[in-house]
């Protein structure tokens, strides 16, 4: 009786174990819940906000098959009968992601709250999620009430420091100058009731930094994000609730010039000849108070505001910050601050169409790095090398004698005998600023500074005035660039490879400064043709949405009207080669120009919403027209800038390095382009537009292959008589396929044996050449292209002594030191291969935002083991494989709601096991979908094993 109670109670246990075990598999958690991609936003100011959400869950193929939303005004409101804003009832959906809002309007300054639940195909129904936040923001300009935009008043400005040397590579002499002054602006307010809430929106025309009381607001730099000024700006929400207390409060605000009061670089510029500045730095101010008495007030600035002059008494984003600490203002952030010197504030009336919040993550201190060695340089001088090449500033703590002048010049490089600084990228001949920051000391003890208004691209800082060596204690320098979050990550058995990929994301990073950079020092551009380079590789290791999002906003707004090429009488409206800014250069060439369509399309393909390519459909679709008014007599659009810096290129010097006719690249570029055209068009009805793409698509490829498609002489090789023109061709699907083989042997008959086994690319090329390689089925002469330490490979640069990628592919060692840029993120577009093809993660084109993805690693044999995770709207997919004698073995975790499309050959079907069982095994208990050489797998976590037929 006794054993027979002990087995009754462990059956009971086994039993409520297996219950609570098949709780757990059941469940579905709610990992992150987001609206327009952002977890608990404020300064929404979309109508309709888009909800989405993470789940986990336990077990294999699990999707979601409903979704229910509740929307209220309150928490106390957030149920099935009170919502009273939105109540999407029960949805029947597979839609997890950017799910539109459909309730009542939403309020401006308003906050609301809301929460999901969601029931999967297999019956479950998970819980209502946590309660979520959202706040609307100001939306509309009447909204910012009686606030003013206000200036200095006067340029008070006395210090002999102020002013600079400007002289462009292409002036006899220099020109001084001083610029638009900083200005600082201070009042006060006087509190008299107890604070509910408290809001503070402000909008600055240049550079701002806001004070209360005593203290910074926030942790932003430059803010806000450059933009065409008088088209569209943006604002910055803080809650102020927990800084402002009972009774007085004073405010203050810093103003700089950024891109705004940019009244010095580039106005010699014989591209620009004209002054870049929309006028001086200005301001805008307002603060919402709620009260626990129900009552509301408003503070902001206007014509009462004092303003003044104060240390930094020079800014220029080029140029620098000088800071002359003689011209402190003590305590202004402060209240009771005596201020009678101080004058009254200037209202202005800045040409400025549209306000809006910004969306973009900001600009933030990063990181500091502490010296790495210190010496002399040949005068004497103290030479800082900081071990990586960064955007930012330096930051300093010294002691000196009153009125001492440290001056601190930032360079990328040493000469090449490594004795000195060397200019060579940052001497301010392009722009016509050298980077320098300068501190003059007020010599009472130890004093502290870093610089507000200006960031600098740098390695080294040659730092003189100062009458010790400089260590840690002394200088840091500081990583100041857009706080993108980092979601994605790629490491392999290689570890140059692994280094490779870490110094791509140093030159992307280094490149976001509320646009996607050129470089971070002699030009700070946002070339069009750079931007879309290295958009995909960004996608895969960083939270890009919003960021493309805000980047074709300027992109939109810096379209101008343009005449016809074949028909003048028509104008499109045509972007320039560079967005934002007043710097504009031309109107954008093909190959620049496509980055009007790429950069949507690749968010499409990343995220899975189509917002974007609804909003800019019209823009793309006058701009695809006036690329297709360039069309010649032989079908070829006769336009193209062409492969920007292949090896030994100079423009000037040595043009015919770049062996791709600019005219062939670009129309790659533009089939391509005419595809995703066709495919826009579809998705916005526009029946007409789409067969007409269709159309020109197949006479394009007609053509092109005509006109450019040749033999290779000596050989049974044909090719597009380049590199580049011959991986573009393959990428896109422009070969016959009755050529493919022949293509694809020319294109390696030209590696091997005409260039020795080096890549003769540039940006263009770059980009696709080891991916094609290795879909190609030569993933070996891929690895070796990249890996050979002769010149000019990426090892070759690695072992240069680079940390970031150089703007040109020269032989550095015969060069006194680097000219041009040695920090350019067009570079790091080829690092896509470590995902698309090592990783073998991409999404599918049929399914994008991964709610479908493609998994097929292609690698060379010297790799055995990779692992990726790859960001994807419905949470990390991670994919970590390795090969043993042909065995490849793949552990791969496939998010909830989404399924992953693993590429087989036929052979490797029939020896592919999952889980340790064959795929018919594995098939008996679990949905399996095989079609066309491949397994489609639902949700879940795998472990695949085959023998690799392409090892």
């Amino acid at each position: 009786m006794i054993k027979q109670n002990i087995y009754f109670l462990l059956l009971l246990i086994f039993c409520f174990s297996c219950d609570k075990n098949n709780e757990q598999n059941n469940a579905l958690i709610f990992e992150k819940l987001l609206v327009n991609a952002k977890e608990n936003p404020s300064t929404i100011e979309t109508k309709q906000p888009l909800f989405s959400w993470i789940v986990d869950a336990e077990g294999y193929n699990k999707s979601q098959s409903s979704y229910h939303i509740l929307v209220a005004s309150s928490e106390d409101k957030l149920n099935e009968n009170d919502a009273d804003v939105w109540n999407s009832k029960k949805v029947e959906s597979d839609k997890s992601t950017f799910v539109k809002y459909q309730g009542n309007p939403l309020e401006a300054l308003q906050s609301y709250f809301w929460k999901v639940k969601i029931s999967d195909n297999q019956g479950t129904v998970s819980d209502w999620s946590k309660i979520q936040k959202f706040e609307m923001g100001l939306i509309d300009e009447a909204n910012w009430g009686d606030s003013k935009w206000i200036i200095l008043n006067k340029d008070t400005r006395t210090s002999e420091h102020r002013f600079r040397a400007y002289k462009t590579g292409r002036m006899k002499e220099p020109q001084t100058v001083d610029g638009f002054a900083a200005s600082y602006f201070r009042n006060e307010i006087n509190v008299t009731k107890t604070i509910k809430n408290a809001q503070a929106y402000i909008c600055g025309l240049g550079y701002y930094e806001l004070y209360l009381n005593g203290e910074k607001v926030g942790d932003h730099v430059l803010d806000p994000a450059p933009s065409n000024y008088d088209k569209q700006a943006y604002y910055v929400n803080y809650d102020i609730t927990e800084a402002l207390k009972s009774g007085k409060n004073a405010f203050g605000i810093i103003m700089g010039n950024g891109f705004y009061g940019q009244n010095i670089s580039w106005k010699r510029d014989p591209e620009s000849n004209k002054d870049l500045a929309y006028g001086p730095p200005t301001v805008k101010l307002l603060v919402k108070l709620k009260y626990d008495d129900g009552s509301e007030a408003d503070f902001y600035t206007d014509e009462t505001w004092k303003e003044a002059t104060g240390p930094i008494v020079f800014n220029n984003i080029y140029g620098g910050d000088t800071y002359d600490a003689n011209y402190e203002l003590g305590n202004w952030t402060n209240v009771d601050y005596e201020d009678a010197t101080w004058g009254n504030a200037k209202v202005t009336a800045p040409k400025l169409k549209k306000i809006s919040a910004q969306q973009i993550p900001p600009i933030k201190k990063l990181k500091e790095l502490e010296p790495q060695k210190v010496f002399k340089g040949t005068d004497g001088e103290w030479i800082v090398d900081f071990g990586q090449n960064i955007a930012g500033w330096v930051k300093i703590n010294v002691q000196e004698k009153k009125n001492q002048l440290i001056e601190i010049i930032t360079t990328e490089a040493l000469l090449t005998n490594g004795k000195d600084i060397f200019k060579g990228s940052t001497g301010g001949g392009a722009n016509g600023m050298p980077q320098i920051y300068k501190y003059i000391c007020k010599g009472d003890g130890i004093e502290s500074w870093e610089p507000k208004f200006s960031y600098h691209g740098f390695r080294y800082a040659k730092i003189k005035g100062v009458s010790s060596k400089p260590d840690a204690n002394m200088i840091k320098a500081v990583l100041v660039a857009t706080d993108i979050q980092e979601t994605g990550s790629f490491s392999s058995s290689d570890e140059l490879l692994n280094k490779m990929h870490s110094i791509s994301k140093w030159t992307i990073v280094d490149n976001l400064h509320g646009i996607p950079e050129d470089c971070p020092h002699r030009e700070k551009c946002g070339w069009l043709g750079d931007a879309h380079a290295f958009c995909e590789y960004a996608l895969y290791n960083y939270d890009m949405y919003a960021f493309y999002k805000k980047y074709m906003e300027d992109i939109r707004t810096q379209m101008r009207p343009t005449k016809g090429h074949n028909n003048p009488e028509i104008k499109f409206q045509v972007p320039t080669m560079i967005a934002p800014g007043k710097r504009t250069s031309t109107y954008a060439k093909i190959d620049w120009g496509v980055a009007t369509m790429y950069l949507p399309w690749y968010n499409y393909l990343h995220y899975g919403d189509d917002a974007i390519i609804k909003e800019y459909y019209e823009d793309m679709k006058n701009l695809t027209d006036f690329y297709l008014n360039f069309k010649g007599e032989n079908g070829i659009m006769q336009d193209g800038m062409g492969d920007w810096c292949p090896p030994l290129w100079d423009r000037r010097k040595n043009p015919s390095a770049m062996e791709c006719d600019p005219i062939i690249s670009a129309n790659a570029y533009f089939y391509d382009v005419l595809g995703i055209m066709e495919r826009f068009a579809k998705m916005n009805n526009d029946g007409v537009y789409e067969a007409q793409m269709k159309q020109e698509k197949e006479a394009l490829k007609k053509a092109f292959n005509n006109e450019f498609l040749v033999a290779i002489p000596n050989t049974n090789h044909k090719w597009y008589q380049s590199q580049t023109a011959t991986v573009q061709a393959l990428q896109f699907n422009m070969v016959p396929e009755d050529k493919i083989e022949t293509v694809v042997n020319g294109l390696v008959h030209n590696i091997v044996e005409v260039k020795g086994g080096h890549h003769s690319t540039g940006i263009h090329g770059n980009r696709y050449i080891y991916t094609v390689l290795s879909k190609y089925g030569k993933a070996d002469l891929a690895y070796q292209i990249l890996t050979t330490p002769d010149f000019p490979s990426q090892t070759y640069v690695m072992n240069s002594g680079f940390t970031t990628w150089p703007e040109r592919q020269f032989e550095w060692e015969k060069m006194e030191g680097p000219t041009n840029s040695l920090n350019h993120p067009m570079h790091s577009g080829f690092a896509t291969y470590f995902y698309e093809s090592l990783g073998g993660i991409k999404s599918s084109e049929s399914n994008p935002g991964y709610k479908m993805f493609v998994v097929n690693p292609e690698f060379p044999s010297e790799i055995s083991s990779t692992t990726v995770s790859v960001p994807s709207p419905y949470g990390a997919i991670k994919n970590e494989w390795k090969a043993d004698e042909g065995l490849l073995s793949m552990n791969l975790d496939v998010p909830f709601n989404t399924k992953a499309k693993l590429v087989v050959t036929s052979s490797e079907l029939e020896n592919l096991e999952i889980n340790g069982k064959s795929v018919e095994d594995f098939k008996k208990q679990n949905t399996l979908e095989i079609i066309e050489d491949a397994v489609i797998l639902g949700s879940g976590n795998y472990k695949i094993e085959y023998l690799k037929t392409s090892i």
